[in-house]
């Protein structure tokens, strides 16, 4: 899914697929506090990367989190400044519930 972003220029869904044998939900929730930090910080500095959710599947120790930016790049930089390993990044469409 491409959506408009505030200058008009369209970003695109990517999805991280995380293996995280071991987390605790404190640190999940760290993990997903700097990785919403590093894309504030690289929408500030210009180039704009915005978090949007998280599923965590603890019987699998999976995670999927989505962002929406213009590359699978800038998503993997701010994943990497923000120390959240992660096995790929790919793009995705996010589809939301027809009642929203």
């Amino acid at each position: 899914m491409v959506r408009p972003t505030r200058v008009g220029v369209s970003m695109k869904v990517f999805m991280t697929e995380r293996d995280l044998p071991g987390i605790t939900m404190d640190q999940l929730g760290a993990a997903q506090a700097a990785v919403i930090g590093e894309s504030q910080r690289a929408s500030e500095a210009g180039t704009p990367v915005r978090y949007l959710r998280s599923m965590y599947v603890p019987g699998d120790n999976r995670c999927a989190c989505l962002f929406e930016a213009n590359s699978a790049d800038d998503v993997c930089r701010v994943n990497d400044a923000a120390g959240v390993p992660y096995t790929r990044v790919v793009e995705a469409h996010d589809l939301p519930s027809p009642q929203s």
